[in-house]
């Protein structure tokens, strides 16, 4: 197996961890999504097929089986005109040695979430950076994933839709493709066009450059600090650049 590919392959297991996690608190991500429904349905027509954002963020919902009534209620709650506003926000810090972690929020409350984001990083290991301090250490990645295809059948598939990728991983009964976020829809319509309709994992993250290992002390300190960031309200998402292993 090449570098490359073994990075890759750590990448989308530290993916399916940060799945599985969200998976297990499944109240706390159904109201994360829909918050960032709403979101997206009032940054144009509350349609997905004319609102690219609000078509991403279903996308991803479908793969956490977010339930329908809660895709509605928030569809709704954009239609109707709401007045709630939420400014999105990212945030870009430290854990222990040299591991980077990046914070997207939506929030109603800045100067609520700054305080709670920095408290997390303070409380468990960490320190807040500036902006940029950290970002450019990642790429915007869209990650879709699917079963009962070989790597090489995706690639025909992909190559026949003439859609360009930056790589394609096979793990575990699943085949995992890498592409640029601007081609998340054109991915995800070269397989259905071929009559797939379920995705293991819709997503469009941001990935590390390069992942760190830690020491068992740090990582744990580190999955603290994950976790306290995670369980804040405005927080919607959390990335990072370490290697937790399979």
């Amino acid at each position: 197996m090449k570098e490359s590919e073994k990075s890759m392959g750590r990448k989308w297991n530290n993916i399916k961890e940060k799945k599985a996690s969200k998976d297990a608190n499944t109240s706390r991500i159904y109201a994360k999504f829909g918050r960032e429904i709403y979101v997206a349905a009032r940054q144009g027509e509350p349609d997905p097929e004319s609102n690219r954002a609000l078509k991403v963020v279903l996308e991803r919902a479908k793969t956490y089986s977010v339930p329908k009534a809660i895709i509605d209620r928030a569809i709704e709650k954009a239609k109707g005109g709401s007045e709630e506003n939420y400014d999105e926000l990212r945030y870009e810090g430290f854990g222990p040695n040299g591991s980077m972690v990046i914070v997207d929020t939506l929030t109603n409350n800045v100067n609520r979430t700054v305080a709670e984001v920095r408290s997390a990083f303070k409380k468990n290991g960490g320190n807040m950076g500036v902006s940029g301090s950290v970002a450019f250490m990642f790429d915007a990645t869209a990650v879709i994933g699917l079963e009962g295809k070989t790597a090489d059948e995706v690639l025909e598939i992909l190559m026949e839709a003439d859609v360009d990728v930056r790589d394609i991983l096979e793990e575990e009964n699943s085949v995992i493709v890498y592409a640029e976020p601007d081609n998340f829809h054109a991915v995800q319509e070269a397989f259905k066009d071929v009559g797939i309709t379920e995705f293991t994992v819709a997503e469009l993250t941001m990935l590390a450059q390069n992942d760190v290992s830690l020491s068992e002390e740090d990582q744990e300190q580190f999955e603290k600090l994950v976790d306290a960031l995670e369980d804040l309200e405005d927080v919607q998402q959390v990335y990072h650049n370490v290697d937790l292993g399979e």
